[in-house]
């Protein structure tokens, strides 16, 4: 450590006063100074070099997780810790990715209900088929599940509603919102759930 310094300095101060200053022989320096380097190191520079090129490949997204597998598996035998601090080293980090929702597996349709539309999404006349769709919506709190139900025909939102959790509520709230609509006409009224 104080070698380096020492190093480091030499062109601002003379080196036998920076070696007296730390406390140092200056032969202690220059044997130092002169020693070829170590095996470990030149594996360091030849591992640092795959790391970079496998890092800008991926335009500086992988960190030392991924890097660490992406050598395994091209054959480098290395572990996990030394491929972080050589990274650290150099102030070369990965970009955090954001954890993936997944959608939940739904089960079956139940035996009652029916698909009344069959991928036709045409109406002929207003309120004789809607349609509702789930999306959600990121806020600065939570996630917020959004239900709309459209009116195939206009295209126009005839209800909708807005809740934390996805489930049957949420569809019969947007629903019952377009139902209670005064103005509507209710007479052969096809509906689908997207």
């Amino acid at each position: 450590m104080r070698y380096r310094m020492i190093e480091r300095c030499r062109d601002a101060f003379p080196i036998r006063l920076m070696c007296r200053c730390l406390h140092v022989s200056a032969s202690g320096y220059y044997d130092w100074r002169d020693r070829p380097l170590s095996q470990r190191a030149h594996d360091d520079r030849r591992l640092l070099e795959r790391i970079r090129k496998i890092h800008d490949g991926s335009d500086g997204v992988m960190g030392s997780p991924r890097i660490w597998k992406e050598l395994r598996y091209e054959g480098e035998a290395c572990g996990l810790n030394r491929i972080a601090r050589l990274m650290r080293q150099q102030r070369l980090y990965g970009i955090p990715q954001r954890k993936r929702w997944h959608k939940k597996v739904c089960g079956l349709r139940p035996e009652n209900v029916h698909n009344h539309l069959q991928r036709d999404f045409t109406a002929s006349e207003p309120n004789s088929r809607w349609v509702t769709d789930i999306t959600y919506v990121r806020t600065q709190e939570s996630w917020l599940y959004l239900c709309v139900v459209v009116d195939l025909y206009s295209g126009i939102v005839v209800g909708w509603s807005m809740s934390h959790c996805q489930d049957r509520q949420l569809v019969l709230q947007a629903v019952l919102m377009a139902l209670w609509e005064p103005i509507r006409n209710f007479v052969g009224k096809a509906y689908h759930e997207g």
